[in-house]
Formats: structure tokens, sequence, C-alpha cells
């Protein structure tokens, strides 16, 4: 019996992540693209295409082999036509992309949103492996949400499920969010949000050691981490505050759908235990008890894996 693949598109703002992955999940191949985001991220569907085809045409794969493309958009997104209504870090508006991407392959495309699939990719075989009901958290650059309920995916009436980064945290005088709102989580607890909160913090702490990163322009979250576990005052405090903030966010959306797991993942995520213990501790402060009884957190385990897998689900639940 021949063995067949699905294809997994992870599109980020930077890089698009692809595998050839087969049906129990195992990754036999992958590799990355550049985003090019020139002309509003037009020939985006084209890039994809054509570097399939040039892998496939390297491994020999014959096309009958392929099932389907799982592809992973950050924006809004029509999971019905694989439409995308916006992807501001891309560039895309009204953009139909699944379409596109499947006439230039030949293959059925499947499209959700980015974190979604990080959270489909750690229920099939990751940090949330059998969960029926999880939220899963990614903190990068933004902050995505992704819920699995009833063992579903949950989209939402047009979309827009679970986009924790764009619940709104400061009602006033927050800072503005590439969603034109201001105050969401993501202006908080992304890496931005954390560097963006160092900056304004070490103006009351002028012993900081954060002090010479901001002057050479080169702070990062990994900084602020570093400097909170060799005991930095203001450190310390941006880690609170942005674990409280992100422990109470997580908390509200618990009361939903009462999950038995909430992962984190995202690159600000290999902070490890060091992020994990605060927010943890924030989350149960703020949960009904119950409902925090019934959780557990972890690290996501599928790390730039995460979102390629989820695609592969993606195809695999629906074809």
């Amino acid at each position: 019996m021949m063995e067949h693949y699905f294809i997994g598109a992870d599109i980020g703002g930077t890089t698009v992540k692809l595998a050839f992955i087969r049906e129990d999940g195992e990754i036999t191949k992958k590799w990355e693209i550049p985003t090019n985001t020139e002309k509003k991220g037009e020939s985006i569907p084209a890039d994809i295409a054509e570097s399939i085809t040039e892998k496939m045409e390297e491994d020999r794969m014959d096309k009958e082999l392929i099932l389907g493309i799982g592809a992973g958009a950050p924006g809004f997104v029509d999971t019905k036509t694989g439409y995308i209504h916006e992807a501001v870090n891309i560039g895309w508006k009204d953009f139909n992309f699944g379409p596109l991407l499947s006439d230039l392959t030949g293959f059925p495309v499947w499209v959700d949103n980015d974190a979604n699939l990080a959270a489909l990719g750690e229920n099939w075989l990751g940090a949330g492996k059998g969960c029926t009901e999880l939220i899963a958290v990614t903190l990068g650059t933004g902050v995505g949400g992704g819920i699995i309920a009833n063992g579903q995916v949950l989209n939402g009436a047009n979309g827009t499920a679970a986009e924790l980064g764009h619940v709104t945290v400061i009602p006033e005088g927050g800072a503005p969010c590439n969603c034109g709102k201001t105050g969401c989580l993501e202006t908080v607890s992304s890496a931005t949000g954390i560097v963006r909160r160092g900056k304004e913090m070490i103006g009351d702490y002028p012993e900081s050691t954060l002090h010479p990163h901001i002057k050479t322009g080169a702070l990062t979250a990994k900084d602020v981490f570093e400097a909170s576990k060799a005991g930095d005052e203001a450190a310390k405090q941006v880690i609170n505050e942005v674990t409280d903030v992100l422990g109470m966010a997580i908390a509200n959306m618990a009361i939903a759908i009462n999950p038995e797991k909430i992962v984190i993942g995202g690159g600000v995520s290999k902070a490890g235990d060091w992020l994990l213990e605060p927010l943890e501790k924030s989350y149960r402060k703020y949960a009904l008890s119950r409902t925090a009884e019934a959780s557990t957190f972890g690290i996501a385990e599928l790390g730039n894996d995460a979102g390629v897998i989820g695609g592969a689900y993606l195809v695999k639940k629906n074809r």
C-alpha cells in the first residue's frame, strides 16, 4: 500500500514554514521560504506553490500521494472558503488565498488561523494530546489563541473566536494595537509588550541591568527574563505585571470552556518555568476555583513545528 502525505504550511510575517507529513504525523521533510510582503503579499500563494513543486520534484514524489494542504495565516480567516478577511502583518485584505493556492497546486486546500493550527497540532501530537477541552496561547511578536472545545477547534461566526490577543485589558490609556484598538492583551504580554514595559519601567530603577540593552537599542524579552532570573528588580516587576495580566485573561477565557489543559507556546515560552510559574499562580488567583481545579498548565512541545503539524491535521480531519 502506498504511503500518503499531507502538506502543512505555516505563514508568518517573516517566513513560511512548509512540511511533508505522513498520515501518522511524522514530518519527512520541512523547509522555509521568505514571506514576500511586497505588493500586499500578492505573490505568496505562487511562492508556496513553486516551492512545493520544487521539493516534490527533488523527492520524485507523485502528486497522487498528496492528500491536501493545510495552511495557517495570521489573521481573520473564513475557514469554509479559505478567504482571508485581513492579515495585517502580511498585507492581505479581502484575499482569496485558499482557492488561489488550490488552483496553483492542484491540491485541495484548507485554511485556518495560525494560532488555531498550533492548537490543533498540540492537541494531536503535543502537550495537549487527546484533550477535548484545550486553550493554547502563543506568545511571540503578538499574542495568539486557539481553543479546542468538545474536541473541535472553535472558529466562531466569522473566524474571530479565541483572538485572545485582542481582549481589552487596559480600558483607558493603553498602547495602540495593530488591530486598531488600544489596550489589547497583545500590547502587554507579547514579546513586544514586554520590551515596551521594560523600557518604561527602568526610569524608576536607575541601577537596573536593563539600561545597557536599552542604550544599544537591542533589548529583547529574553533579556528581561534573564535579568529577572538574576534578581533585577525592574525586570521582576515587568514579568510580574505581564504574567498577572495574561493569567487574568486566560482565567476569563477559561470560564467559557472549562479547559483540562492550557498550553503556552511561541518564542516567549522558551523562558520555561520562569514564565509558567508566575503565570499559573496568576491564573489560579483569578479563575473560578472549580475551573482552576480541572486545569493543568504546560509548555508547548512541538515548537516551530506546531503550525505545520496542525495544518496536516486540518487536512486529516476534513478530507
